[in-house]
């Protein structure tokens, strides 16, 4: 195990809190290195483990606002060891109330953390990379890569780039082609995989132990992880120091669904929040949804998918955290559903027009569960209800190309305006009479 360090925050010393990894699964304790696996005894993945009677001493609400304006405010819940860490904006991004959305839906306190618009790369993997590079760059790797769909490509890719190490990607060759433009940009190495993600994950494993090289989601995952904790602390800072009753978020791996509740409970042990039980509920695409089949079925086990759906940024069919994720729903009497293409569509088109929120496919797949739990009476009117958007529509335009209305085309005169205004006038109201009925 690491030695306690003194760190500074501001003008406050504080006593790091970091204790080591330890195995979910066997609770084998191991030293803060680059492993994410249980060598030892059973191959459980590990996670960083913390001294929260440092942090009660250390930590409180005074001191996290007086900190920046990112992620790096709650540094001291953070698997970092130095001030060394990498700093480009990431977080603190809107927890906005969607009052439009929620009439639509029928419902009275809903919100949405906005993760499209997060810093650098406009999705929540920017929180991640930034906490991993920061702990690959404590543990001298020059070079850095990933297994991506694409966004967690881009965010290693911008953040290596503003850390100054080599970076090389490996992403599923046949990737949306905003997503490869927001990667090759900051001029990485990248390397189209001809398979899913899953093989493209395998390949990456291979490519670790040979190179040595630091994987924000292999060898380094134990501290990539834990970057999503601080979409738990944010929703709970915005909230004005409270829980949410409910919230409902896209599921891939699985790890964003658990950390966001290691979040809050974090805070509830070291008294900055009041305990409250919250209900955690998952959203997967039906062309690859093996945690929701399994939900559904009643099964304690994971069986592994071949994905096939547009929302290729939750397209994993081997779900790492999966089992973990099953549990959690079930023991929050939260749910875990899934939804079709043509929904998924239909709920990134329902998000801009009621909320202005572009959002990519995962994000078109939550907000399309939530309206099914809603109208599934799964989600109590009188919750508080907290949804996360991870992604930026800006990404994955392919999606809704040929589903939106075209420009009207016009001659540059006021009569052809008057004549093409009153046709777009006549088919809205037939398309709000077909949606009312």
């Amino acid at each position: 195990m690491t030695q306690a360090l003194l760190n500074t925050v501001g003008t406050t010393t504080l006593e790091s809190a970091l204790k080591g990894l330890r195995c979910k699964e066997c609770g084998q304790e191991y030293p803060l290195k680059a492993m994410h696996v249980c060598e030892d005894v059973c191959f459980g993945p590990l996670e960083v483990v913390y001294d929260y009677d440092v942090l009660r001493k250390t930590v409180s609400r005074e001191t996290i606002e007086a900190g920046p304006n990112s992620i790096w405010r709650y540094r001291a819940f953070l698997p970092v060891e130095t001030e060394n860490y990498i700093d480009v904006g990431t977080g603190m991004t809107p927890l906005l109330e969607a009052n439009r959305l929620a009439r639509r839906l029928g419902l009275k306190k809903l919100y949405i953390k906005n993760d499209a618009v997060n810093m650098p790369t406009l999705s929540f993997k920017d929180r991640v990379v930034s906490v991993a590079l920061s702990r690959a760059r404590e543990l001298e790797f020059s070079t850095v890569s990933c297994a991506s769909t694409g966004n967690l490509a881009n965010s290693t890719a911008a953040i290596a780039a503003h850390a100054g190490l080599d970076c090389c990607v490996f992403i599923p060759s046949d990737l949306e082609a905003g997503k490869v433009l927001g990667t090759v940009i900051y001029s990485p190495t990248v390397m189209g995989v001809k398979g899913n993600y899953d093989q493209v994950n395998r390949l990456c494993s291979e490519v670790a132990n040979t190179h040595g090289w630091g994987f924000v989601n292999i060898n380094l995952r134990p501290y990539y992880s834990e970057g999503s904790k601080t979409l738990g602390y944010e929703v709970a800072e915005q909230l004005g120091w409270e829980l949410p009753d409910h919230i409902v978020a896209p599921l891939a791996s699985g790890s964003l669904f658990g950390k966001i509740r290691k979040g809050f409970e974090e805070f509830v042990k070291v008294g900055l929040v009041e305990d409250k039980k919250v209900r955690y509920s998952g959203a997967q695409a039906e062309g690859c949804s093996p945690i929701s089949k399994a939900f559904k079925e009643g099964r304690d086990f994971i069986t592994p998918v071949k994905p096939n759906t547009i929302a290729k940024s939750i397209a994993i069919g081997n779900p790492a955290d999966g089992v973990y994720a099953l549990e959690q729903a079930r023991a929050t009497n939260g749910n875990i559903d899934d939804v079709t293409d043509p929904e998924i569509i239909e709920g990134i088109k329902l998000l801009a027009e009621t909320e202005g929120i572009f959002t990519e496919t995962a994000g078109g797949t939550t907000i399309a569960v939530l309206k099914k739990l809603v109208e599934a009476g799964k989600i109590s009117p009188d919750e508080t209800t907290v949804v996360y958007i991870t992604g930026n529509g800006l990404k994955t335009q392919e999606s809704v190309q040929g589903e939106v209305s075209q420009p009207h085309l016009i001659e540059p005169k006021l009569a052809s305006f008057e004549e093409a205004l009153e046709r777009a006038r006549t088919l809205e109201r037939l398309e709000w009479k077909q949606t009312s009925v």
